[in-house]
């Protein structure tokens, strides 16, 4: 009986687990900046806020991420499409150089591709 206590619950874990990083309902947040306007996103709870972000096509910019979610998840912000990677530190702001880019989707995430966001060039 006690075993299947402890799987029940196991699987009750997973299942929350599964929920609250990829089926839960997303609160999605989006700002427009151009490239000499300053943009900062709070990494915090799982999330990058705002995490659908508009870019001009053709300029370069700079984010501002702010990390104030102590998870070593939240460390890196990677842009693998534009090759671009930043090791993020805790409460404080750290600048995320883009380079200029063609129009299109390009998404960003943490390491463990848990916090999600989506860079939109226009």
């Amino acid at each position: 009986m006690l075993t299947l206590l402890v799987n029940v619950i196991g699987l009750l874990l997973i299942a929350a687990i599964v929920w609250w990083f990829w089926l839960g309902p997303k609160r999605h947040t989006a700002e427009s900046v151009s490239g000499s306007e300053k943009l900062q996103i709070l990494v915090k709870d799982g999330v990058y806020e705002p995490d659908r972000i508009r870019l001009p096509a053709g300029e370069e910019a700079t984010l501002h991420f702010r990390r104030e979610d102590a998870s070593p998840c939240a460390e890196y912000v990677l842009f693998p499409d534009l090759e671009v990677s930043a090791q993020l530190a805790v409460n404080r702001d750290t600048e995320v150089h883009i380079p200029a880019a063609e129009p299109g989707e390009y998404p960003f995430t943490c390491q463990m591709q848990m916090y999600r966001g989506t860079l939109v060039v226009e």
